[in-house]
């Protein structure tokens, strides 16, 4: 019997690139929520769910091939310092993934929107472990943190989320190697579930841990459940030596989606700094011509920008048959 062959890889046989949704925190607070929170964008799975809705909505009106749900900081941990249980937090995880479909589905109800489009798909953010613990480990890593360590934590969510009805899992912003192994050794719990693994990067070589990028997508490259491999939350003017190094050792399709280039204030919870997102939908055709598949934008990116991305896109014919 033939496996099915997942939406994600069919999207890819179709189309040449494959338009990933922006920034769902910085988009929020720009309409007026307050995020300077611990659960970040996972507070208004509480307060706010139309919200949520509404600005996947508005990324897939923009362009978007999928949207990424608020689940990015919603760990059992973080909710579990408001208060809440184990079954009130799982509830809300899924309740990120539901928000993204419905936005998805009120989409493509409408005929108009399927002219030229295939129906968007709906990733399940999984951010690292540094993210439950708030203070930005993300971008510098967590040394002394075993492998193991890393698969507990991850496990009791994936457990949620794999199973939440998303079409695949956004692994995301992790930052050094062994949390993406603890998450592919976790894999195999769910068979038919495929991830994206993507790292944060210090620099145009290294992820935020310090280690070679090109060392780290080389040990992803035999897991079949691992979809695609890359970057995000990452400078966008070290993107291009990223792509290079990550296409040199991996067969694997590559995604990117950067940051603005501001860096984050951890302690103030805010970005500092300029931006370098000025001219993003040219910068992401570079990335395409470089070899990145699935490209977005992270921190400090919008629907504006993803709207350009995708003209852009059409204008030189990324969007088109492979």
């Amino acid at each position: 019997m033939n496996t099915p062959t997942h939406p994600l890889q069919q999207a890819l046989d179709e189309q040449g690139l494959f338009v990933l949704d922006g920034a769902l925190a910085t988009e929020l607070e720009r309409r007026g929520a307050d995020l300077k929170d611990p659960l970040w964008s996972a507070k208004l799975l509480i307060e706010q769910p139309e919200l949520i809705r509404q600005v996947h909505l508005d990324y897939f009106l923009a362009g978007a091939d999928v949207s990424t749900t608020a689940s990015y900081q919603a760990t059992f941990e973080a909710f579990a310092q408001r208060g809440l249980g184990h079954e009130e937090a799982a509830k809300l995880m899924r309740r990120s993934v539901q928000l993204a479909c419905e936005a998805r589905d009120a989409f493509w109800s409408d005929p108009k929107h399927r002219s030229g489009r295939r129906k968007p798909l709906v990733a399940a953010s999984v951010g690292p472990y540094g993210a439950m613990l708030a203070d930005g480990s993300e971008y510098r890593g967590y040394q002394g943190v075993s492998r193991a360590a890393l698969a507990a934590f991850h496990r009791p969510r994936l457990q949620v989320l794999a199973h939440a009805g998303a079409d695949l899992l956004a692994c995301e912003t992790l930052p050094c190697l062994a949390e993406a192994l603890a998450i592919t050794d976790l894999l195999p719990e769910f068979p038919g579930v495929q991830a994206w693994i993507s790292f944060s990067c210090r620099d145009g070589e290294h992820n935020s841990q310090g280690e070679a990028l090109a060392d780290c997508v080389a040990a992803l490259d035999p897991v079949p459940q691992v979809a695609a491999v890359g970057v995000n939350c990452t400078a966008p003017e070290f993107v291009p030596s990223l792509i290079e190094r990550v296409r040199a050792r991996t067969s694997k399709p590559i995604v990117v989606y950067p940051n603005s280039g501001e860096h984050y204030d951890a302690v103030g919870k805010v970005w500092r700094g300029d931006g370098q997102a000025h001219d993003f939908a040219a910068q992401a055709m570079r990335w395409h011509q470089g070899g990145a598949r699935l490209i977005g934008g992270c921190c400090r990116t919008g629907p504006d920008d993803i709207r350009a991305l995708r003209l852009a896109a059409l204008a030189c014919g990324a969007l088109g048959q492979r």
